[in-house]
């Protein structure tokens, strides 16, 4: 099943969606290879710009901040700036020798998206998704299935597949039952040329398998899915045999070859093993990974081409361009050399027709977001919390807690006691006593981290504290001791010093480094060097941010591609206020030589 266009003139840009129509202009014969045997020295060039990980950003704006998006690196982010970016190609290029695709993460990711999937779902009153409504006026001409895109379940995802003026690609996603396929696999994009044979291009749409782990309740029973390389094997022939003469990746899969989830799915980020062992592919635009990659090469390992790989900076924050130069060889279009590079967003000002398209829904959601949801019963501050138990970090962790011992109900490893560990990471987040916003909640938690579940023993909790407990600056015993000196030891920054929940601890800054954990306990006694606990964390530090011992390497027992900072909004919708009562603990403290620090 897919989909093949026949493409007109595209109509200029509106406040309306727009049909996908495009064409390709003939270039200038003196650019051809003429020795290229069988060539009659006509060539043709093409672009194709793609998108990836736009995670529902549309304007350069931060909903939890109530400001510009704004970053150390001066990046903007949106698809209104893409869009002028996107405007400027089609002029520069030629509009009608121009695609435009993105490779997903779309629907999730900002407080638009969760707005429009929890508060007020598409599925549930008919309203035209604002990135629907986004990209459909940008003349989008494919999108892929992220991963994200499972997160809010399959008839919020149907519905806005139906919304969008274009296809959703996901050749690796079928039918739990049938095993047909669920998405459409591919598009062939035919561009007919005055006087010259059509020229088709191929969009081929994969998505990294871990959906079936990290929205496992959204899509068992629903969906399975399969191998990328397997499928680009099997998909790359037939489109080749439907006459595509230019064959793109939509991959969302990164390049590293690496899985969050070991060896239990097929891999996670197979961008370059599909270039390497598929032939016949052209180019791929990869995504998931966040990363940042103008142009890199891939050779396959079969034919010896090179392929071209590119992946856009997520959140619209670059456009990839790739230039594709055809030429004609014995009556059928080759790609005769292939380029591309990266459009920064923050080169450009936001264009005024996608801002006016979904003002109104990028309204509604900055006046929710700065109305309260719940309530505190007493102000919870995180003045001091890199240097006492307070409340406030209490809560982080009861939360994130909590989300991983629901996530391991039914499994083999339900019955592990679960700890966590939060990071003080913003010294001004306050949550005050009585109306509590949206706004105030992502204040306490101010990173887009997911929630992780890892497994590690007694003994390695010991030295991960250990390694967290070099943050402070070595204090004697009697010495004057001073908060605003008394941190960050070696440079070390307030989000790489975690505290710990699920234990009692304390820690000596009299002692040096490596010596300082005393007294760790758990259930009131010492705790067991070997026995097992699930612990709460995010992705960065999962991932091995803060090079903290142990927990990139332990086992991953949950990843539920959940922000964590969306977790403490629907715990306060769900719960409707805060009461420190029902989970602050002092179970850590600082002292020296067995006397507390801070009384």
């Amino acid at each position: 099943m897919f989909h093949t266009f026949n493409r007109g003139p595209r109509r200029a840009i509106t406040a309306v969606a727009l049909s996908c129509a495009a064409a390709l202009t003939l270039a200038p014969a003196a650019t051809a290879d003429t020795t290229i045997k069988g060539s009659n020295g006509k060539t043709a060039t093409i672009t194709v710009m793609g998108t990836s990980d736009l995670h529902g950003y549309i304007e350069n704006w931060d909903y939890f901040t109530n400001a510009e998006y704004d970053d150390a690196a001066s990046n903007d982010v949106g698809l209104a700036k893409i869009s002028s970016l996107v405007k400027q190609v089609r002029a520069d290029r030629g509009e009608e020798s121009t695609l435009l695709i993105d490779n997903g993460d779309t629907i999730q990711g900002t407080a638009l998206t969760d707005y429009y999937a929890n508060v007020e779902p598409i599925d549930e009153t008919g309203e035209l998704h604002p990135m629907a409504a986004a990209m459909n006026a940008l003349g989008y001409d494919a999108t892929t299935l992220g991963n994200h895109e499972f997160n809010y379940g399959m008839p919020l995802l149907r519905a806005y597949e139906e919304q969008l003026d274009f296809p959703l690609l996901g050749a690796n996603v079928k039918d739990w039952e049938t095993g047909e396929d669920a998405f459409t696999p591919y598009v062939i994009e035919t561009v007919k040329l005055k006087g010259q044979k059509p020229i088709r291009v191929g969009i081929l749409g994969l998505t990294t398998p871990g959906s079936a782990i990290w929205d496992k309740n959204n899509v068992v029973g629903e969906l399975r899915f399969l191998d990328m390389v397997e499928q680009a094997e099997k998909y790359v022939p037939e489109m080749k045999a439907a006459g595509a003469d230019v064959v793109v990746v939509s991959s969302h899969s990164g390049p590293s070859g690496t899985s969050s989830y070991g060896d239990s799915l097929p891999v996670e980020n197979a961008s370059t093993l599909i270039a390497e062992e598929v032939p016949g592919i052209d180019a791929i635009l990869a995504g998931h990974e966040h990363r940042e990659i103008a142009e890199r090469f891939i050779t396959n390992k079969e034919t010896g081409e090179q392929v071209l790989l590119t992946e856009p900076k997520q959140w619209g924050q670059r456009l990839s361009v790739m230039d594709f130069e055809l030429v004609k060889v014995r009556g059928q279009w080759d790609v005769l050399s292939a380029s591309s590079e990266l459009l920064n967003a923050n080169t450009v000002e936001a264009d005024p027709e996608i801002s006016a398209l979904v003002a109104d829904q990028h309204q509604q959601v900055i006046d929710y977001v700065n109305t309260a949801i719940g309530t505190a019963t007493e102000t919870m501050s995180a003045a001091e919390s890199r240097y006492k138990d307070t409340a406030v970090m209490d809560f982080v962790n009861k939360v994130q807690a909590d989300a991983v011992d629901r996530a391991l109900e039914g499994t083999a490893n339900a019955d592990l006691p679960v700890l966590s560990i939060v990071a003080p990471f913003n010294r001004a987040a306050v949550i005050p006593e009585g109306p509590v916003t949206i706004r105030d909640m992502a204040g306490l938690y101010v990173f887009p981290n997911t929630l992780f579940g890892v497994e590690m023993t007694g003994a390695q909790i010991k030295d991960y504290l250990e390694y967290s407990a070099k943050y402070f600056n070595q204090t004697a015993p009697g010495a004057p001791v001073d908060p605003a000196t008394l941190t960050n030891a070696g440079g070390t920054p307030d989000y790489n010093y975690d505290m710990m929940s699920g234990v009692s601890y304390s820690i000596d800054i009299s002692k040096p480094v490596g010596e300082r954990i005393v007294d760790l306990s758990y259930n009131g006694a010492p705790i067991d060097p070997a026995q097992r606990f699930a612990v709460a964390t995010n992705n960065y530090r999962q991932s091995g941010g803060g090079n903290f011992p142990h927990i990139a390497t332990a086992p991953v027992l949950v990843n539920q591609q959940t922000e964590i900072r969306q977790l403490l909004i629907d715990y306060l919708i769900a719960q409707g206020a805060i009461d420190p009562t029902n989970f602050f603990e002092e179970n850590w403290q600082l002292t020296r030589e067995g006397e507390p620090v801070f009384n």
